[in-house]
């Protein structure tokens, strides 16, 4: 993510930002990807990074339960971080991190890309409207159905590799984990953060998130979960399969219609969720697709142009680190009831 997304993208912001630095513990990866893209330092380590004075700002990327100990280094050494998601792998954690961003003065925002999405930007503005002015009714259901499959849209960015063995972490797993579990739990959780963080997002549940029930496979990849989102059902399925296309849809379903997303392919360049509405309570029951009017835009890219802004101008996070808090203990919640529901199985 860092070479295929986050470098690029900082380099195409240069007229307000510099990016003057990377940390990579692998000494000839990171040589290598310094000279690619001409970036001026290479640290060892983001103990070495974090000691810079001139660095204001940190993009991290690094092993699902580890990355949340580097954001916490960061933060205490006086910088702003963007964090790519998991925020944490348990509530613990993530409760550190917001400590530290407390205790340290600066901030931290979370790699949600869908946030930056132009067409769920559109879809939550229309949300917001229909439950506003009440013509739609109430919200009834949401269904998020998630069936992953290709998702780097060919996108052919350079990447540099080595023989170099990945690094090694001192990872502290949740106590209530087994450990032949960990595997399937960093699978899932690294994935559907995004699903719950989108159902959250779009109906402004915030905490108001319980887990009802969750019933997957084994290695947590095909399954249905059932939550209550801001009183309302929600179910996230789960999967992955062979194919060229991201298969993953939202419909919230109100009295008077409903509003259809289709996400693109994760790394598909300046294409928008797929927006669908259907207002039956209309005399014509119309259905209409709709396409935002700053709909040629890559979310990966204006989530980091807004994080960039957000620092030069002491403005909110759209992603903040206390808000994702709830996507942990949520996805914490989901797992343990998917392994109570495996040993009653049993």
């Amino acid at each position: 993510m860092a070479q295929k997304v986050h470098i690029p993208n900082i380099l195409l912001l240069q007229e307000s930002c510099e990016l003057v630095a990377i940390a990579e513990v692998r000494s000839e990866l990171g040589r290598k990807v310094q000279q690619r893209w001409g970036i001026p330092k290479l640290y060892r380590d983001h103990l070495e990074l974090a000691a810079d004075p001139s660095i204001e700002a940190v993009a991290v990327s690094g092993h699902y339960a580890n990355q949340g100990e580097i954001a916490i280094d960061l933060l205490r050494a006086g910088k702003y971080v963007f964090l790519e998601k998991p925020m944490a792998i348990m509530l613990e954690q993530a409760q550190r991190i917001v400590e530290a961003e407390r205790e340290s003065g600066k901030r931290l925002m979370l790699g949600y890309m869908k946030r930056f999405d132009a067409g769920n930007l559109l879809a939550k503005e229309m949300l917001e409207g229909y439950l506003s002015s009440g013509e739609m009714g109430a919200v009834r259901y949401i269904r998020n159905s998630g069936i992953l499959s290709e998702w780097t849209a060919g996108l052919d960015t350079p990447m540099e590799t080595t023989d170099e063995p990945m690094p090694q972490t001192d990872v502290r797993w949740p106590d209530w984990l087994p450990a032949e579990h960990r595997n399937a739990y960093i699978g899932y959780l690294q994935q559907y953060t995004h699903n719950v963080n989108l159902l959250r997002w779009l109906t402004g549940a915030g905490d108001r998130v319980q887990v009802v029930s969750a019933k997957l496979d084994v290695q947590a990849n095909w399954g249905v979960v059932v939550l209550e989102v801001n009183g309302v059902t929600a179910t996230i399925e789960s999967g992955s399969c062979s194919g060229h296309e991201w298969n993953e849809h939202t419909t919230i379903y109100m009295d008077g219609g409903w509003i259809r997303l289709d996400s693109p392919v994760l790394l598909l360049r300046n294409v928008p969720a797929g927006v669908e509405v259907y207002e039956g309570f209309k005399p014509n029951k119309e259905t209409r697709k709709l396409f935002p009017e700053n709909g040629r835009t890559w979310p990966y890219k204006e989530e980091m142009r807004h994080f960039i802004e957000a620092v030069r101008n002491d403005l909110p996070f759209g992603a903040p680190a206390a808000d994702a808090v709830n996507d942990v203990r949520v996805l914490e919640d989901i797992f343990k009831k998917h392994l109570e529901s495996m040993a009653k199985a049993q």
